[in-house]
């Protein structure tokens, strides 16, 4: 697997407005997920290269990007970060019918999230 980015986040005080300037700026297609306080980025075709991504509401003033890292277990995952120096800050959490993820910390601080791949997360 190439662990490259498969998914990132945008924390938003006005994710609404904060939309439109994506959109301005890169003509990203961005729309409201159904029953969800989450906007879609679709920034590319399906199977182009590249990441989609989303914005939700900022829930912490701090509260920066986040890169998502495809991986085959994100348990594997998590207990190599550890073991390496870094931090698993969010245990590991299902996204219902699309995958699982951790959010970790490296030795710096920087917080990124790898992802698996699971249709059948529930």
């Amino acid at each position: 697997m190439a662990h490259t980015v498969v998914h990132f986040e945008i924390p938003a005080n006005d994710p609404e407005q904060l939309a439109g300037f994506y959109r301005r700026l890169f003509d990203w297609n961005i729309e409201k997920a159904p029953a969800m306080d989450y906007w879609l980025l679709n920034t590319v075709d399906e199977g182009q290269p590249g990441a989609n991504g989303g914005m939700m509401k900022r829930q912490d003033p701090q509260q920066s990007p986040l890169n998502y890292y495809g991986v085959e277990s994100v348990e594997e995952f998590s207990r190599k970060v550890q073991s390496l120096g870094g931090t698993v800050v969010v245990p590991k959490q299902a996204v219902p019918q699309t995958g699982y993820f951790v959010i970790c910390l490296d030795p710096d601080g920087n917080q990124f999230a790898p992802f698996e791949d699971d249709r059948n997360a529930a």
